[in-house]
């Protein structure tokens, strides 16, 4: 066989395998609903839909139905500036604050050992915020106030954060009382038990299985002379096994002892062994997580449950009334106010005003309204409950405790939303996405919701809504035990307990 004879079958194969591949890519079509991020030999950049399952929805202008548009990609914030004196700390500011703190003598001998426990914006005063004018007036100064631990000591300080070196000036700290727990130390927290002998032994004497359980830091306090000067607080533990719910199983008598500062277990307390877990069954109330068993169902004479009625997606008549101006300012039928995320109150309405119809002239209604506190004292004086004294703003916080809001469930199609930049620990920014939302339904009643803090990885909610022929404008953030909902025109701000 000759070398030109090799050449001119292997020219024929090339050939022939090139028109297989052309015939099986217009002859041959796979399911639409096969999703992988695994790209292809045919890859053109066009996104997810080009895939080692379908490569030919990778060419250009194919146009193919079945391709899935990209996700948007939500702001980064990192561009964001103040439009109002009100305006809440940028991302840029949060780490101008950060960069200063860790300069300052006070903490540059161990940067590493500053925890950030809150930063806020230093508001101007009244008199010189009702007397700015857009456009006409440049902002006032921007200062910032944060509240900081080092070493075991509190730290209140002021942080200028106009041009220049950017002073930071120490301000006076309270007598008594601690900082607001920040998330980083919540969640440490909820996993110091477990390193602890004696409380592993509790758990394993009640045939509780430690994969099933969750511990949570119930409430900062003052337990007694020997715990002086010391930052202290307790935990109780849940069972999760078999529901979401776990606050329904509930370890009774099991309570453990934490300074916060270090994580150490100082003491375990275990004076119910003999107080039975309560039944999972039934606790678990997401809807399609309890359903009946067909004969169940049918032995309570109906055949399944009734669909959950949600609120009206479609926006109303004429599109939405209201303007989400400058990012925090909202406009709506003769209304205007300030509208900003709060790590500790969750949202805070400002410079409320409404427009006289007799005169045309903007009358002052609201300066400043927030959620200011809420307080469960739980007045058990048994040993496992007496310290239960919720102070939920100030202890955990309406804000850092809050969850995006999710788009079509919580909020109808033409909503509006405000993403909030928090603070972690170590002085860094984050945003929480989604955590107000802005729109106008026609709705008489509260529609209350409640969601719980994701510790145990599990995303729950309950959302039942009512509706009738009122019109309002709706904001409201998700955050943990309350659900605040702020009515335009009456202004209450309503909490639920927990």
């Amino acid at each position: 066989m000759d070398h030109s004879t090799s050449l001119l079958r292997l020219i024929f194969l090339a050939l022939g395998a090139a028109l297989v591949v052309l015939v099986v890519r217009s002859a041959f079509r796979l399911p639409g609903d096969i999703d992988t991020t695994t790209t292809s030999l045919f890859d053109d950049g066009n996104g997810g839909s080009c895939t080692r399952f379908s490569p030919w929805a990778c060419r250009q202008g194919r146009g193919d139905p079945r391709s899935k548009p990209s996700k948007p990609r939500r702001p980064s914030h990192e561009s964001d500036v103040p439009r109002h004196p009100l305006d809440p700390l940028t991302v840029r500011e949060v780490n101008r604050v950060r960069e200063l703190l860790r300069a300052h003598p006070l903490f540059a001998s161990a940067p590493s050992s500053l925890f950030v426990h809150s930063l806020e914006l230093d508001e101007p005063e009244k008199s010189v915020v009702k007397s700015w004018r857009k456009g006409a007036d440049p902002l006032p100064p921007r200062r910032a106030v944060a509240v900081v631990r080092f070493r075991g000591e509190s730290h209140v300080l002021g942080v200028d954060l106009s041009e220049g070196d950017g002073a930071v000036t120490p301000l006076p700290v309270p007598a008594s009382g601690y900082p607001m727990m920040n998330m980083d130390e919540q969640t440490s927290l909820c996993f110091a038990p477990f390193k602890d002998e004696a409380f592993n032994a509790s758990l394993l004497r009640r045939g509780v299985r430690a994969s099933d359980v969750a511990c949570l830091p119930i409430s900062l306090g003052w337990y007694g002379p020997a715990e002086e000067n010391r930052r202290l607080i307790k935990s109780q533990c849940f069972s999760t096994e078999g529901t979401a719910n776990f606050y329904m199983r509930p370890i009774e008598g099991l309570t453990v002892l934490v300074d916060m500062d270090t994580a150490e277990v100082l003491h375990v307390s275990d004076r119910g062994a003999g107080i039975p877990i309560p039944a999972a069954a039934n606790t678990d109330y997401r809807h399609g997580h309890s359903a009946p068993t067909p004969a169940e169902a049918q032995a309570q004479g109906r055949h399944g449950y009734q669909t959950v009625r949600v609120p009206s997606m479609e926006p109303p008549a004429g599109g939405p009334g209201f303007e989400l101006v400058d990012g925090h300012t909202v406009r709506w039928g003769g209304w205007e106010f300030h509208l900003k995320p709060d790590a500790r109150a969750g949202m805070v309405v400002s410079r409320a005003r409404v427009q006289d119809p007799a005169t045309g002239e903007h009358r002052d209604v609201m300066y400043k309204g927030m959620a200011s506190e809420l307080f469960v004292p739980y007045m058990d004086p048994t040993e496992a409950w007496y310290f239960k004294t919720y102070m939920d703003a100030g202890e955990y916080g309406f804000g850092l405790q809050a969850m995006p809001l999710v788009p079509l469930n919580d909020c109808p199609r033409h909503a509006r939303y405000l993403d909030a930049v928090f603070v972690a620990a170590d002085g860094r920014p984050y945003v929480r996405e989604n955590m107000i939302c802005v729109f106008e339904r026609y709705a008489g009643d509260i529609a209350w919701r409640h969601s719980e803090s994701p510790i145990t990885g599990m995303d729950v909610s309950a959302n039942p809504y009512d509706s009738s022929a009122s019109r309002f404008l709706d904001f409201f953030p998700c955050c943990l035990a309350p659900t605040m909902r702020v009515m335009l025109l009456h202004f209450p701000v309503l909490v639920t307990d927990e």
